[in-house]
């Protein structure tokens, strides 16, 4: 398995991926909804707010994640959002995701990013080093539907003190129903 984050020449194979990937666990309406999420991601966000990370398996696409940036209004510290995650269908369960997850964090730790966070599944998540937290610790950039999904980590030594002020997050994550 390769990881890579060169991705401008695989945009139209990864924004398929995502809807073939989430179509295939969620349903055709989920799938649409993803697959358009990661093309307005890839399109509108300006390559420093913008992380895609893919892991290959003999030069085809087998797992892709996507960090944007996150901004809070009166903390100085560099955050990013992880999301969406997919992994072929096929391919799940055999550590791929983790794997990927890995080598992103790993990659965002060496640009100097403080912290990641997260919307998602605690029991997955946790085990590449994600923790629950509260809106007092982060607000979150929309209301959530699920706050118990509301997770981050720092990438320092240092620990995960509460962001200061409301949050921005990219363009593409503007829709409710990606909270």
């Amino acid at each position: 398995m390769d990881f890579t984050s060169d991705y401008k020449d695989r945009t139209d194979e990864i924004i398929a991926f995502f809807a073939a990937t989430f179509s295939a666990s969620e349903g055709p309406d989920e799938g649409r909804l993803i697959g358009e999420l990661v093309a307005k991601l890839i399109a509108t966000t300006p390559d420093d707010d913008l992380y895609v990370f893919s892991a290959l398996d003999d030069g085809a696409l087998a797992g892709c994640i996507l960090f944007t940036r996150l901004t809070y209004a009166e903390d100085g510290r560099t955050v990013f959002l992880l999301g969406p995650v997919a992994v072929e269908t096929g391919r799940q369960g055999r550590g791929i995701g983790q794997s990927l997850l890995r080598y992103g964090l790993d990659a965002l730790r060496r640009r100097g990013v403080d912290v990641a966070m997260t919307y998602g599944d605690p029991r997955y998540y946790a085990r590449v080093g994600f923790l629950p937290i509260t809106e007092d610790q982060a607000r979150a950039p929309l209301r959530l539907s699920q706050p118990e999904g509301w997770l981050a980590q720092s990438l320092t030594a240092g620990p995960l003190d509460p962001m200061k002020g409301p949050s921005r997050r990219v363009a593409a994550f503007d829709n409710p129903a990606y909270w």
